[in-house]
């Protein structure tokens, strides 16, 4: 029987490769290929544990976590808004923003280009896990602790993209400002910012996934009687595996759709980069 089961789940898994396949093919269904590859691994996911028994201690069904997910939505929406509302999304905003006037301080100032960046290497280089503890402690147990350590996570990936695409414009173009007699705030806002947007993006991009991590493990280590970080790490102590899959999949939904929200403004900034053409 078991044997049958794997074949089966192995023929599944076959013909859904084979018409994503043939869907990437064709240009006018290649936006279906990442719908029906998502959709390929929860039918996957979702034969596995039912043709194998699988306990939902270890490995809940789909199914099951839809379940959950339907039944708490007020619960998950109290925990979304309190970790990615106000903890992700704030200390989002005040990092990335502090990072940008920042990285225009450092390109201004060779003493800080050459002091500032290592440290902020260092800094980067903390693990979570040390700085989390601390900063719960210096801001209360609220979402104020949480947006910081999101702030400390996204500060420095967004600065060293910054700073780098500061310095993209070609020398030509920069001795032609010059020529022209534009100061240094015109050729900052005319050509400086937009050749380092294509870098600017990348490192909001990187920050999004930064953001919502960091928020989620900063409520481990302290939190109110809401959040994300505190309902997986209750639910885990009480072996309820559903609901910390369902916490898990309404963080990756967020994640993604806040990740292709900045991919899509990074479209309608850089329309005119190579890498936005075809």
């Amino acid at each position: 029987m078991t044997l049958v089961h794997v074949a089966l789940v192995l023929a599944v898994w076959l013909g859904l490769w084979w018409l994503n396949t043939r869907l990437a093919a064709q240009a006018r269904t290649r936006w279906l290929v990442p719908v029906l590859f998502g959709v390929t691994l929860l039918l996957i996911w979702e034969l596995a544990v039912r043709l194998f028994g699988v306990s939902p201690v270890i490995l809940p069904a789909p199914t099951a976590i839809w379940a959950r997910i339907t039944s708490s939505a007020p619960i998950l929406w109290t925990d979304f808004v309190q970790t990615i509302v106000k903890g992700a999304l704030t200390g989002y905003l005040l990092g990335c923003g502090a990072a940008g006037l920042t990285a225009i301080a450092i390109d201004r100032s060779p003493f800080l280009q050459r002091g500032l960046l290592p440290v902020g290497n260092f800094v980067a280089a903390l693990p979570i896990v040390g700085i989390a503890p601390i900063l719960v402690m210096w801001f209360g147990f609220d979402w104020q602790s949480k947006a910081a350590v999101v702030v400390v996570m996204v500060f420095f990936p967004v600065l060293v993209n910054t700073v780098a695409g500061l310095q993209a414009a070609d020398a030509m173009q920069r001795d032609l400002m010059r020529t022209y007699g534009a100061s240094y705030r015109q050729t900052l806002l005319k050509l400086r910012l937009p050749a380092a947007m294509p870098f600017v993006f990348n490192g909001l991009k990187i920050a999004t996934t930064l953001a919502l991590i960091g928020a989620i493990v900063a409520e481990f280590f302290g939190s109110p009687i809401k959040g994300m970080g505190f309902r997986i790490s209750t639910e885990v102590g009480r072996l309820g595996l559903d609901m910390v899959w369902a916490e898990i999949a309404v963080a990756a939904v967020t994640g993604s759709a806040f990740y292709g929200l900045v991919s899509l403004i990074e479209k309608g900034v850089t329309f005119w980069h190579p890498s936005q053409r075809g």
